[in-house]
């Protein structure tokens, strides 16, 4: 019953959380730019072609009345008409999603790939080489942008060491690269957790009395203290995810990849309201939703979460 209740608030607080993201999206794309009929016209469309993509658009009529149509649209997940292609938004953003989810899925596991042992090591290992690899790791990984990174391994692995394809999106070797410059930085921010939570496990005093008990360290450090150092790792690091799906644009753009970043990156080049008010809202569900299981799953590996 603890558990139901747990997971029936936490819905309740994802759904709040769509419903004011919805709602001050809908307003910002109104308010700040002005007029979107006038932004996407320009300033020599006559009052007729004007009009005419206020029609289209739906701005026509009171912000009230808008409100209301966008709300009861949204529940169905329609985010109308690209301006551009005459496409539901809907349509173009499942057909781009796929790469995107795969681009950011790689990333974050090459992230954990590196950063979990890595942090685990330095912090089993404090002050010795392994150490100090993993901290010039994570000042680099937070240093250096991916933007940046992506075409110093372009350059490297696709043009001087033609290893990999330099544009494409047919197989997994066009998302190696990219993900790697992705998921570098978020490694870093994951090894650094990962040190710091180990390392304050392993002062606690049932580590003590684990070794009092005659454990070996083995034992004690990767089956009792790296598990309940993994628990805050894993709410940061289902949130490094999230960012990774909302922040590929300038990486798909660097490589090419006909993913969701470069379709809203066109939709904001080219004015198209409809694309760029779903694609942020797209976005802010993803990763809304992404947050929820990360709560469901930090639950499960502490019970007290739902219990208080």
């Amino acid at each position: 019953m603890k558990l139901f209740l747990f997971i029936l608030k936490r819905f309740f607080r994802l759904v709040l959380t769509i419903l004011i993201i919805s709602t001050i999206i809908f307003f910002v794309i109104r308010v700040i730019p002005g007029d979107p009929a006038l932004v996407v016209a320009g300033i020599d469309a006559s009052n007729a072609e004007i009009q005419a993509i206020r029609v289209k658009l739906g701005t026509d009529v009171p912000v009230a009345v808008q409100y209301v149509r966008w709300m009861k649209k949204l529940v169905r997940f329609d985010f109308g008409t690209s301006l551009i292609s005459n496409q539901p938004v809907m349509t173009l953003i499942k057909q781009r999603f796929p790469l995107t989810f795969s681009l950011a899925l790689l990333g974050i596991f090459l992230g954990i790939l590196i950063a979990i042992p890595l942090g685990v090591l330095s912090a089993v290992h404090r002050w010795s080489l392994w150490d100090y690899f993993g901290m010039v790791y994570s000042q680099l990984g937070m240093a250096i942008p991916s933007f940046w990174l992506g075409i110093i391994l372009l350059l490297l692995f696709s043009v001087k060491f033609p290893i990999f394809p330099l544009f494409g999106s047919g197989s997994i070797k066009n998302l190696f690269l990219p993900a790697i410059a992705l998921g570098f930085a978020r490694a870093a921010v994951i090894l650094r957790l990962t040190r710091a939570s180990m390392v304050d496990e392993l002062s606690k005093e049932y580590i003590i009395t684990a070794r009092a008990k005659g454990l070996t360290e083995k034992m004690i450090h990767y089956k009792h203290a790296l598990k309940n150092a993994l628990i805050p790792v894993v709410t940061v690091t289902g949130i490094q995810f999230g960012y990774m799906l909302g922040g590929a644009i300038i990486i798909e753009q660097v490589f090419s990849l006909p993913g969701l970043g470069r379709l809203f990156l066109f939709a904001i080049y080219q004015r198209d309201f409809p694309l760029i008010q779903g694609g942020v809202v797209f976005i802010a569900v993803i990763f809304s939703f992404t947050n929820f299981l990360v709560d469901m799953f930090y639950s499960f590996l502490n019970p007290k979460i739902r219990i208080s």
